[in-house]
């Protein structure tokens, strides 16, 4: 299919910021919503793993999310869903602590669940309603 035909289009990065390996793009607009890509604790410049425990890998995650929105124009105030996953299910309630850090009443929808990750403790998708 190409681009003409679709009706959503990708977010616009910064040249510093290392592509996806995969074949995915970080973010996308269609209509109103922003849905970012799962993001993990990796430095967007230089691809280096940020934090080791949970919490450290959970705020780094956090700020990738919220690093990506920014280019389309939102922040996580504006996150009305999120999929997290685990490594280790069991690190839930120190996740969950940093979470409540980022994001205040009335949270977003989630939903949390232990995965299998490629040498990382969490991964993040969000789906922001635009300005």
């Amino acid at each position: 299919m190409s681009e003409a035909g679709r009706s959503w289009r990708p977010v616009e990065l910064p040249t510093d910021v290392r592509p996806p390996v995969g074949a995915y793009s970080p973010a996308l607009v269609a209509g109103d919503l922003i849905f970012v890509s799962g993001q993990v604790p990796v430095n967007a410049e230089t691809g280096a793993l940020m934090g080791e425990t949970v919490q450290e890998q959970t705020r780094a995650v956090l700020a990738n999310v919220a690093r990506v929105l920014g280019y389309a124009g939102a922040t996580l105030s504006d996150v009305v869903s999120v999929t997290a996953y685990l490594a280790d299910i069991e690190d839930w309630d120190s996740f969950n602590a940093v979470y409540r850090e980022h994001f205040e009443p009335p949270y977003p929808t989630r939903t949390t669940l232990g995965a299998h990750l490629h040498g990382f403790r969490v991964e993040i998708s969000a789906i922001a309603k635009q300005r």
